[in-house]
């Protein structure tokens, strides 16, 4: 932004939005194809997976391309199922036991597999998956995530309501649900919310009034301190009743909430979707790349936001470009790290799945939430939001 002071809006969508829902099973796929191949003796290198998904009222449809283990169509539907269990569906339009649930997965198409292989097609290192533009950007406004506010605490509100929702402290609250958080900005800083807006789906019986009473505290529990004002505006379900959700209320499909999942709109984005594809798609595994080198970026002290884009080519290993963003009064150290950060971090499908240990099942948690400002686990989930390179980019330029 090169204004110092305006309001800035991001939104986010809880783990029970029918896109959402799409996201969570089609993620359970790549995770069920790297448990199963695995386990069956197979190269994680070599599993492959591209999975859509169509939720509507008491129907799923998974369809895409596969390769790996064979895993049956009941082992398929059976992770679907459990996905829509552990969200909270038991409603009669749309039920985890009761949906109607059609997989029409297929085998990868051998002429993407002939440009993505290692040693096939017109080169000898594994190739991008796809042709595309990915960006990373991290801002030192939210400590530790190095987020953007906006996004950031859009999510924490779902994340929370989430929490009382599934621990039975708020039995009234049901899986959908969405937040909007307006921030002022003061020389550059988040200073307080001008304007909240959560939806959330509810038992019958429940006027906005009464949905009020429940989330207001949840919302001043999870902003920071002072930032809710006497002219905080709220707009607690302005539509009224919110009783019909998730698929039944309106159709789901993977990949719709690209910005929920990046920057809230405060940063630009490629425009590929990441559920339901496994990291030899840059799609994902370059947009965790570039984000894990601005957060690193940040996290050195050496700016306060960094954006990062990388470029591929189908079937071609190394970027055809990187391009560092950073403010105008640091326009040669963002020339420097164009030179530095592919000495650092080898920018190769094969590289960055390696660099952040990608192959692994440990893509169903991202779905919802977003997939970044997120803490790395002992398992390796969200490797990409990790530090460790601070030093190295520190001594390097």
């Amino acid at each position: 932004m090169s204004r110092k002071s305006y309001i800035f809006t991001s939104e986010s969508v809880s783990e029970g939005h029918p896109d959402k829902v799409s996201d969570r099973i089609s993620d359970e796929i790549v995770d069920l194809y790297f448990r199963k191949s695995v386990a069956a003796g197979m190269s994680p290198w070599d599993v492959r997976v591209a999975a859509e998904t169509l939720t509507t009222t008491n129907k799923v449809v998974i369809a895409g391309e596969t390769r790996g283990k064979d895993v049956s169509k009941d082992e398929i539907e059976a992770v679907a199922r459990a996905a829509i269990k552990d969200i909270g569906y038991e409603q009669s339009g749309f039920h985890h036991a009761h949906a109607s649930v059609d997989v029409l997965l297929h085998a990868q198409s051998v002429d993407i597999a002939a440009g993505v292989d290692k040693g096939t097609g017109m080169h000898t290192e594994e190739g991008a998956g796809d042709q595309g533009i990915m960006f990373g950007y991290a801002s030192s406004e939210v400590k530790g995530a190095l987020m953007p506010a906006p996004v950031h605490y859009s999510h924490q509100i779902l994340r929370r309501l989430a929490e009382v929702r599934h621990s039975g402290e708020e039995p009234s609250l049901e899986p959908d649900a969405k937040s909007q958080v307006s921030v002022r900005y003061e020389d550059g800083k988040p200073v307080e919310a001008t304007a909240i807006v959560v939806s959330t789906q509810h038992k019958d019986g429940l006027s906005s009034a009464d949905i009020a009473d429940i989330v207001k505290p949840y919302i001043h529990e999870v902003l920071p301190e002072g930032w809710i004002t006497k002219d905080t505006v709220f707009h607690i379900n302005p539509t009224g009743k919110f009783v019909i959700g998730g698929p039944d209320g309106d159709a789901g499909l993977t990949g719709r909430k690209i910005i929920v999942d990046t920057y809230g709109g405060m940063a630009p984005h490629g425009g590929g979707a990441f559920s339901g594809k496994d990291p030899t798609k840059v799609d994902r595994s370059a947009a965790y790349a570039s984000r894990y080198l601005a957060k690193n970026v940040v996290a050195s002290g050496l700016v306060d936001w960094a954006n990062i884009q990388l470029s591929y080519a189908i079937g071609v290993a190394e970027p055809t470009s990187i391009y560092v963003e950073l403010d105008s009064k640091h326009a040669a150290l963002a020339k420097r790290l164009e030179e530095v950060l592919p000495s650092l971090m080898s920018l190769t499908p094969r590289g960055i799945r390696s660099h952040l240990n990608l192959n692994q099942p440990i893509y169903a948690r991202t779905a919802a939430y977003g997939h970044f400002g997120r803490t790395p686990t002992d398992d390796g989930g969200f490797s990409w939001e990790k530090t460790d390179l601070v030093e190295a980019i520190k001594a390097a330029v």
